[in-house]
């Protein structure tokens, strides 16, 4: 049985565990402070537990994912405090000598999710997570997609709702998918804690309406076979199917056939790995390494 390591790397914890082929061993939680000290306790927790084949990383971001790279595997410029240009594949696999495969957290739950989840089967396919922040991995062809570099699917345009004159929270775009959906949107913009706002049919219906406007864009470009949505965002009571009501509004039967039937219970999902979706897919992705 093929040991691995597999790390999901958070910009508030670490999550390293030990897999057996899929089963999960041992795992601990690292919180993320700077970037010595929680590499080197994650590398401390995988080394204390024995050798292994391969090291795989599903990592905050942005990440240097061009092939080629000089700093390729590295963080680039992130707001998170001192960890711009850290050489997070380069530091693991030095440090422990095996193959390590990377990729951003989004990108791994893809993989993740189509190995073992709610996307298992398929060959293209979107995932989202509506949190902090807001990002997206895209699987074709059962690849996760990158080009220049990795999707930055929280960053696409939205058009805002007349009436709604809200700014946005994003610095860069303002009123970008992240600038309006995220966790912090919703909270500056109502001024109040979202699980505060749990029964305000208005908070919902204009965030159903922004994530529908989003999930039309990829389903328009992208077409997928199904999108998995996550993030602490989507566990308010009901959201899911607000969403899918509008997002078959907005399509207004021009899409796929998976659309225009009314299967939009089974087009756009939560993830069956839940909040495992990112640590399975590093565990996918040592694998991959082990696999050459």
């Amino acid at each position: 049985m093929t040991r691995y390591a597999a790390i999901e790397a958070g910009g508030t914890k670490f999550r390293v565990a030990i897999s057996e082929d899929r089963e999960i061993v041992a795992d601990t939680t690292i919180p993320t402070t700077t970037p010595d000290e929680t590499l080197s306790a994650g590398i401390e927790f995988i080394q204390s537990n024995g050798p292994v084949a391969s090291v795989g990383i599903a990592c905050f971001g942005p990440l240097d994912l061009q092939p080629g790279s000089a700093t390729y595997g590295s963080i680039t410029a992130t707001p998170k405090p001192q960890w711009s240009h850290t050489p997070v594949l380069e530091s693991t696999r030095d440090a422990l000598g095996v193959p390590v495969a990377i990729d951003v957290d989004v990108g791994g739950a893809v993989l993740g999710e189509w190995k073992w989840g709610a996307a298992k089967g398929l060959s293209h396919v979107v995932y989202l997570t509506i949190g902090t922040g807001i990002g997206g991995g895209v699987l074709l062809d059962g690849k996760v997609h990158h080009g220049m570099g990795h999707p930055e699917m929280g960053h696409v345009t939205l058009e805002p709702v007349p009436g709604d004159d809200y700014a946005g929270h994003c610095p860069f775009h303002g009123t970008c998918f992240e600038g309006m959906a995220s966790g912090p949107a919703i909270e500056d913009r109502w001024q109040a804690r979202g699980t505060d706002l749990a029964e305000r049919d208005d908070v919902w219906e204009l965030e159903a309406t922004y994530l529908a406007q989003a999930l039309r864009t990829f389903t328009y470009v992208v077409a997928p076979e199904r999108i998995v949505i996550g993030g602490g965002v989507m566990q308010v009571p009901g959201l899911i199917e607000r969403l899918r009501r509008k997002l078959a509004g907005q399509i207004a039967g021009y899409a796929t056939s998976a659309i225009r039937d009314g299967n939009l219970d089974r087009y756009v999902v939560y993830p069956e790995l839940g909040q495992d979706a990112g640590l399975y897919g590093a565990v996918a992705l040592a694998m991959q390494a082990h696999a050459g």
